[in-house]
């Protein structure tokens, strides 16, 4: 009865032993080879930059029908006026 016991015991720790063994080995994955492959060749398109305009009417159409956010887009994309005048010239009339 001993005897059996033992080499029931002996053959979980065996399987036991072999299963951890199995579960720890790895196996390298092609898909993800393939995928690096494609995003290296693959070229993405030339991005242009907005213009004003654009950027206001992106803005615009973001804020919806709340007032103060159209209000805001308003200020931040108004055209500035150029004066011609040169950093010094602004800092005297500072003073």
């Amino acid at each position: 009865m001993r005897t059996m016991i033992a080499l029931f015991i002996s053959a979980a720790f065996l399987l036991g032993t072999t299963g951890a063994a199995v579960a720890q080995s790895t196996t390298p994955a092609p898909a993800q080879e393939k995928k690096t492959e494609e995003k290296a060749t693959e070229k993405k398109p030339a991005t242009k930059a907005m213009s004003m305009e654009e950027k206001k009417a992106a803005c615009l159409e973001k804020a919806g029908s709340d007032e103060a956010k159209k209000a805001n887009c308003e200020k931040k994309f108004v055209a500035k006026p150029k004066t011609g005048k040169t950093m010094t010239e602004k800092r005297e009339e500072k003073k």
